[in-house]
């Protein structure tokens, strides 16, 4: 047996005896032989037997400059030379603060201020926190609940559940959440309310090889669904602004929700029903931040600027644990003041601001710059639109939602009825494998197919990338 090949086996033997998987079905993760990355090069990925993958999930959402960068790895190994870590209780570090002042340089609105922690889900903890206490310290300590956006998903610490619950990610833990109103999310493909016999009675019309446009697409359709889910949230702040600290939406894109699109002023009409009401509105952009959306952050489209910022994911250009709340000035000041009047903020983490993950930020914003990368994005994301205008034809195919390179590509049994597949049957999932053997890596949300390229990924590979899946689904002998 090759050494390779008793290696690999050795290692997955190992992996299945002791690694405890995210978001993975384990009993089928032990049934499977699964794929053991150790090495990766620019937007390639390779496993323990030699075999070379597109990355096009940018392993999970957050690598954007590509793997095994020279200018990146440099300012990590210069970082080395000088202190891996030191905490910032108590202390300073110059790569928190140098990127501080560039975070702040380009957030958008008057976003000042930095607080560091490790992951997306601590990000919007954070957030949470700084709302509830802001409105604590004016005088208003019955402001402290939260209206989210139905289907969000904010990450799986309790307070991120509580405003993104998902019921198949968290329904054992309900007892931990805590009360969260939530107002209708804009999803072309399940409009709420009095929108859904339109999308119903344009789907029947259909036939199979119609190449009407996709429901996301729908002008008149999304103009319905913005109007009715912006007159809900007005409903809901009308009775419970008195009780509510602040809205909380990813803008322009639901990532976890299944790529779930949000029509043109929406991201607007809910900061401005937020100002109306007197309630801070949180913007999570942990997943759309950083050019994902074809702008640096997404709210940008809709040019506004929220009172929180939460960033993660591509903040390091993917490749160490970071994330960042912003807010304003107004409310850290909020907590200050003499120390018998106890308004500190008493949370971190330990390694907040960790120098290393700093220095490689540093360098990843350096890179946005030296390559352009937002023009790169905007050429890839028309790249992407035109490809996959061909998969029209597929009557599996429900939908293609796109922002920038945010894509998500619906299945379903029949299009005409948006007739689900059977959950167990996990058909998105087998189509991904099936992907494999052609050396393209990307993954499903239920019956959703996600792709995510690397954002400077060359075009020439995610031409390479889009022919594959095109050619999959083209090709998928879809069951009954």
């Amino acid at each position: 047996m090759p050494e390779t090949s008793k290696n690999t086996r050795c290692l997955a033997a190992l992996d299945k005896a002791h690694v405890w998987h995210p978001f993975t079905p384990m009993k089928q993760w032990r049934e499977s032989s699964p794929l053991v990355i150790e090495r990766a090069q620019g937007p390639y990925l390779f496993d323990t037997q030699g075999n070379r993958y597109i990355d096009g999930v940018s392993s999970l959402w957050c690598n954007v400059h590509g793997h095994r960068v020279p200018e990146i790895d440099r300012a990590i190994r210069d970082q080395l030379d000088k202190v891996a870590h030191t905490t910032l209780m108590g202390l300073a570090s110059p790569p928190s603060i140098e990127l501080a002042a560039r975070l702040c340089a380009i957030a958008p609105g008057h976003l000042n201020k930095v607080f560091y922690s490790d992951a997306g889900a601590t990000a919007v903890e954070v957030a949470f926190k700084m709302a509830v206490g802001y409105w604590h310290h004016r005088g208003r300590p019955g402001k402290c609940g939260f209206i989210g956006l139905a289907g969000a998903y904010h990450g799986d610490t309790t307070g991120a559940m509580s405003v993104g619950y998902s019921d198949l990610f968290h329904r054992p833990f309900v007892s931990m959440v805590f009360p969260t109103t939530f107002f209708p999310s804009p999803d072309a493909c399940r409009p709420p309310g009095e929108v859904a016999k339109k999308f119903h009675d344009s789907r029947e019309a259909l036939s199979a090889e119609c190449e009407a446009c996709w429901p996301s697409e729908d002008e008149a359709l999304c103009r319905r669904l913005k109007d009715h889910c912006l007159c809900e949230l007005e409903t809901m702040l009308s009775a419970q602004a008195d009780q509510t600290a602040a809205i909380v939406i990813e803008p322009v894109m639901q990532g976890a929700a299944g790529m779930i699109c949000q029509p043109p002023g929406f991201v607007r009409g809910v900061a401005e029903l937020a100002k109306r009401f007197d309630v801070l509105w949180i913007a999570d952009e942990v997943a759309t931040g950083f050019g994902r959306t074809a702008r640096m952050f997404a709210c940008e489209h809709d040019q506004v600027a929220p009172d929180i910022l939460c960033l993660g994911k591509g903040i390091s250009g993917g490749y160490l644990p970071l994330a960042a709340t912003l807010t304003t000035d107004e409310i850290e000041q909020a907590f200050c003041g003499e120390i018998e009047d106890r308004r500190t903020l008493y949370h971190g983490h330990t390694y907040t601001g960790n120098a290393l993950s700093c220095a490689a930020a540093l360098a990843s914003l350096d890179l946005f710059e030296k390559n352009r990368l937002l023009d790169h994005i905007a050429v890839s994301e028309r790249m992407i639109r035109d490809r996959l205008a061909v998969l029209r034809a597929c009557p599996h195919v429900l939908d293609i939602r796109q922002r920038g390179i945010m894509v998500g590509i619906e299945l379903c049994r029949d299009r005409r009825t948006a007739e689900p597949f059977d959950f167990t049957k996990r058909t998105a999932a087998a189509v991904c494998h099936a992907m494999r053997r052609h050396d393209v890596l990307v993954r499903p949300l239920g019956d959703v197919i996600v792709l995510m390229p690397i954002a400077a990924m060359p075009h020439e590979v995610l031409d390479r990338m889009l022919a594959v899946i095109v050619e999959t689904l083209s090709q998928w002998r879809f069951e009954p």
